[in-house]
Order: C-alpha cells, then sequence, then structure tokens
C-alpha cells in the first residue's frame, strides 16, 4: 500500500506545512494511519519520494520539477526536515511507498519523471506480468529507456508518456493530459482483457505539468470501490492550534489552495469530499477544479442503484479504502462533459 498527496496553489506553500508539520501528515500516516488501515503493511516504509517546482521560472534551471527520493523510512529522514522548512512550492507531490511490485530501491520510488511531466500512482496493475510485454512492445525506443526501475507504474508513466501527442513539449493543455490518461486507462484494460485477467486494477494515477493536474481515481470493475481518493479546497491551509492540527480555511469563493490526497491531511471533516469511484478530477492553471466521469464498461452512474452497492472488501484488503461513510463524496457538477473511453 502506498500513498500520496498533491498540493497546487495559487501561493507556494512551505513543504513542511504539508509533508511533516499536520498530525496527520502523509508521512505520519506512514506509520500511523487513521483511516486506511492496512493489516498486511501497517507502515509504509520502503522509501517515499517529493517533486515541486519552482516558484519562479529560471532560465538556467529550466522547467522540470525537482524530485528528492530516499529508501529510508520518511518520517526518520532527517535530509527530508532539514528540506521541507527551506522549499517553497506552488505545485508539490508527495509520495510514500510500500512495497508490493518491484524491489526496495531508489529508482522505484515516486514520483517519476520526463521532462515537465510528473507523474505518481497508488495501487496495483492486477497480474502485471502477463502484460508487460504488450505494454513494452508498443513504446518507442527513448520511452522505453527512460524506465529505470521494475515497477507497474513506473512502466504506466511510460505508456502515459506514449499517449501524449509530443512528450517533450514545452506545455500540455489540460485536454492533452486529460485524453493520455483516459487512453493509458482504456490501454491498460486492452492488455488486461486480451490476456484474460480477471482481478481488478486500482488505476489510482495522477500526473501534471507544472499547471494543470489530473488524477484518477478508478478501478476496472464495476463491483468493487477504488481506492480512497479525497479533495479539498479553500482560501488558506493553516495549524489552528498547537501539536500540528491544521484546517482548511474557506474565507470566500476563491479556490487558492487544491489538495488531492489519498487520505485527508487533517481531522476536520467539512474541509474533505470523497471522489467517486471511476472519476477522473482536473485541476486548471486557472484553478479552476472539474470531477468529470470517466465512462467505460466499469463505470456505474450515481442514479443507478449498484452505484451504491459497490463493494469495499477488495480495496479495503490491500490498506487501501477508508471506511464507508466516512466523509462525504463530492457531488458531481451539471456542467462537468462526461468521458468515454
Amino acid at each position: 500500500m502506498c500513498r500520496f498527496v498533491i498540493y497546487k496553489g495559487t501561493s507556494p506553500v512551505q513543504l513542511s506545512h504539508l509533508l511533516t508539520r499536520p498530525c496527520h501528515s502523509i508521512i505520519n500516516q506512514a506509520f500511523d494511519s487513521r483511516l486506511r488501515l492496512d493489516r498486511r503493511r501497517p507502515i509504509n516504509g520502503d522509501g517515499f519520494g517529493v517533486g515541486w517546482y519552482d516558484t519562479v521560472y529560471d532560465e538556467e534551471l529550466g522547467s522540470q520539477p525537482c524530485i528528492f527520493t530516499s529508501v529510508t523510512p520518511a518520517w526518520n529522514n532527517a535530509n527530508l526536515i532539514r528540506l521541507a522548512e527551506k522549499i517553497k512550492s506552488p505545485l508539490v507531490f508527495g509520495h510514500v511507498r510500500a512495497t508490493t511490485a518491484g524491489s526496495l530501491s531508489l529508482d522505484n520510488c515516486h514520483p517519476f519523471v520526463f521532462g515537465k511531466v510528473m507523474f505518481m500512482h497508488n495501487g496495483g496493475i492486477a497480474e502485471f506480468h502477463l502484460i508487460k510485454r504488450k505494454l513494452q512492445s508498443g513504446l518507442t525506443d527513448e520511452i522505453f529507456n527512460t524506465v529505470q526501475g521494475n515497477t507497474d507504474s513506473e512502466w504506466a508513466f511510460a505508456l502515459f508518456l506514449s499517449k501524449l501527442p509530443n512528450p517533450h513539449a514545452k506545455s500540455f493543455t489540460p485536454k492533452i493530459l486529460q485524453q493520455a490518461m483516459l487512453d493509458t486507462i482504456a490501454a491498460l484494460n486492452s492488455y488486461a482483457e486480451e490476456a484474460g485477467i480477471t482481478e481488478p486494477s486500482l488505476m489510482n494515477f495522477c500526473v501534471t505539468d507544472g499547471e494543470s493536474v489530473v488524477a484518477t481515481r478508478y478501478i476496472s470493475s464495476r463491483r468493487d470501490e477504488a481506492a480512497s481518493l479525497w479533495f479539498s479546497s479553500g482560501t488558506t491551509f493553516s495549524e489552528y492550534t498547537t501539536g500540528g492540527h491544521y484546517k482548511m480555511t474557506k474565507a470566500d469563493k476563491r479556490e487558492n489552495i487544491i489538495m488531492i490526497a489519498s487520505e485527508p491531511l487533517t481531522f476536520e471533516k467539512a474541509d474533505w469530499m470523497e471522489i467517486r469511484t471511476n472519476n477522473m478530477v482536473v485541476i486548471t492553471p486557472k484553478m479552476n477544479v472539474l470531477q468529470i466521469p470517466i465512462i467505460d464498461k466499469f463505470y456505474v452512474s450515481p442514479s443507478d442503484p449498484a452505484a451504491l452497492n459497490r463493494g469495499t472488501d477488495f480495496a479495503a484488503a490491500k490498506g487501501l479504502l477508508s471506511p464507508r461513510n466516512s466523509l462525504a463524496p463530492v457531488q458531481g457538477r451539471e456542467s462537468a462533459p462526461q468521458i468515454v473511453i
């Protein structure tokens, strides 16, 4: 079981306010989770990674994100604590890892990067060894050779890169990232069907180019819930009492801060909304947020009674799902288009 967090804001955040100071930060969740309980691997101690973009573009430094990874437990890494106190960024990806596929190594720590593009995964691609060669055969030599580790997650990122019109582009519209993500999910489902794989794959993917963010909560099943994914937005995210107790404040209708996380970073129920299973969240450069259903054979409309009967056992057994009804789900936006893959 892994978990991740995404921050996008109109102003840069000090990484410590996201990663180390909150009492229920992603790092504290790694050894003291309150909602996602994994009885097989109660501790996410197989490495971590943080990726961030510069606040101001510097031609000498370039536009690619900076990545810091380690195979030590995140809560016991002094360098992470020091860096988090001194780095600010308007867009941050954070990930802690519990090994389910691939060895314990720096190459297998998320986030993964290619040029401007940064990618993370929470979940697992079922029986990946049966589709790995098929996936690899469709990649260009350049993209194939960018893969350094041996996880299903990094190969999924390589597949995503192959779906971009030009992975070397200086910028990507939200639509381009969105379509590449849909094409990636569709390809993985197609490979699984061809291989006769019946176990569902858990595909909570997230990707950014430093301006837009696309994240999915997805499972290749009509009967099961996907790994949990939560959303929060507001004007400020700050400590309201000692002991690392943070909350999201909404002073007005502006979206100055948007966060997406595998598990909420605060215990304030009003701060967080659950993203629906088999939906995509898109954050645009102008901080607009869309929740868009992914329409394929595994999609169940919220108006269908079966949507309320998705089972939690599959994802919960993997430590990837919070208890049902612990927080309120995000309400669908009527103006959001439906996407078919």
